[in-house]
């Protein structure tokens, strides 16, 4: 986790995990983080290699093209391999671009 953390912080953006506290969001640009799910490599049953899934979802009044380009800067040189996704959310009026990928862990 210490390197996501790290990652976000490159991206010069606010954070949070999963959401803000009620009334604490910032002004767009920010993101929420979040790792819904693993699929780690296992035998024996014991996870010999641990991979999260990480969702990075930025969020922005606008379509900010500079902005994802921050977002994607970061995770190309940190080598990752990204799937990236666009909805309009009318009830917030914000756009969420969402980057999913895999980040490995240690072997075990």
């Amino acid at each position: 986790m210490d390197n996501l953390i790290a990652m976000l912080e490159e991206m010069r953006l606010p954070f949070a995990y999963d959401h803000f506290a009620e009334g604490e969001s910032p002004e767009p640009p920010f993101i929420c983080f979040l790792c819904p799910s693993s699929d780690n490599f296992a035998a024996d049953g014991w996870a010999y290699f641990k991979v999260d899934v990480v969702h990075i979802e930025l969020y922005t009044d606008e379509k900010n093209p500079e902005t994802e380009s921050r977002v994607e800067t970061v995770l190309d040189g940190h080598g990752i391999f990204y799937d990236k996704t666009e909805v309009w959310i009318e009830s917030e009026r914000l756009y969420e671009v969402l980057y999913s990928f895999e980040l490995e862990g240690k072997n075990q």
